[in-house]
């Protein structure tokens, strides 16, 4: 059989890159359609697979045999199939979220919930803040404001931007030699950050509908392209929320980070930071130790809730 990785899923088929450089059309064996997956796709961008080749009359196409088992993977909630799951990609060294202010709005919400599935999986993240040559003063505060607030906690943050090109470098080493996964809302800058990081890959960029400030869905399916540099970078469709599955109440905690480091001090060991007595993480809220956004982010995981999009990612706990 012959080994290769996954670089482009389509639902149906995989184009598959052997050691030899050689690029496979792959489609699945039938019996992994038979066992009851609840993914939409058994097999993501990433994926370590082996397959046979199969001559037809017109072409030699691959059938995957075997999906070799993940080092880790990102997930999220299918979006027209609440019961079912949707894998992002697999075999991820480093996940780089590009968040803009504004023209779309990425809500901290959206970004709790992209690290707290990063952190579930063991996937280091970068936060990139995009866009950062189109702000006002008063928005660069903001921006500052976010990037020391993650900071804090101890994410990787850098100010970039893909039309001037302002830090690209500083990316291109911190990406040298790993499996990037790229993600964000549409309309972030995903694929022009990517053609900054390569001259010769072309992605389809579109401009923002400014009726109703989201980007245009450029990327349509997730695929994996080879760099330079020596990074691989995973491009993913725009997605609107992040559902969470896999994680469970009692777990959540852990993958605030900053909740974890305050969970030993609760009074309870199953404490989830409620109205228990005695909360460690309930008294670092009151002394402004753990941000009012990162709270409701969490209750609102909790709880089961979806994302509210129009939830203001600056209102303190006065408000």
């Amino acid at each position: 059989m012959i080994e290769g990785i996954v670089y482009k899923s389509t639902g149906s088929w995989y184009a598959v890159k052997t050691k030899d450089n050689l690029t496979y059309s792959c489609r699945l064996k039938g019996k992994f359609r038979l066992k009851g997956i609840k993914n939409t796709n058994p097999v993501a961008v990433g994926d370590k697979v082996k397959f046979k080749l199969e001559e037809t009359a017109d072409e030699t196409i691959g059938v995957i045999q075997e999906i070799a088992p993940r080092h880790n993977y990102i997930i999220r909630k299918s979006v027209n199939l609440s019961k079912q799951t949707h894998i992002i990609a697999a075999n991820i060294d480093l996940a780089l979220l590009v968040i803009t202010l504004n023209n779309p709005p990425t809500f901290t919400t959206f970004i709790d919930r992209f690290l707290v599935t990063a952190e579930a999986y063991h996937i280091p993240v970068i936060l990139l803040f995009n866009k950062v040559d189109t702000y006002s003063e008063t928005e660069k505060d903001e921006i500052r404001y976010l990037m020391a607030l993650y900071r804090e906690i101890g994410y990787t943050c850098m100010p970039i931007s893909a039309k001037t090109g302002f830090n690209v470098d500083k990316l291109k080493l911190a990406m040298k030699d790993k499996t990037c996964l790229f993600s964000g809302h549409s309309g972030v800058g995903k694929s022009t950050i990517i053609n900054n990081l390569d001259a010769d890959l072309t992605l389809k960029t579109a401009e923002i509908s400014q009726q109703h400030l989201q980007g245009q869905h450029t990327t349509t399916f997730a695929e994996m392209y080879d760099l330079p540099f020596g990074a691989r970078i995973i491009d993913t469709p725009g997605i609107k929320g992040f559902g969470i599955v896999e994680i469970e109440k009692q777990e959540l905690g852990n993958y605030f980070p900053e909740f974890f480091n305050k969970k030993q001090d609760c009074k309870f060991n199953n404490c989830l930071h409620l109205n228990e007595p005695k909360c460690a993480v309930k008294d670092a809220l009151e002394n402004d130790e753990i941000a009012w956004s990162r709270y409701k982010s969490y209750l609102q995981i909790l709880e089961g809730e979806e994302e509210n999009y129009r939830t203001d990612i600056y209102k303190n706990k006065d408000s």
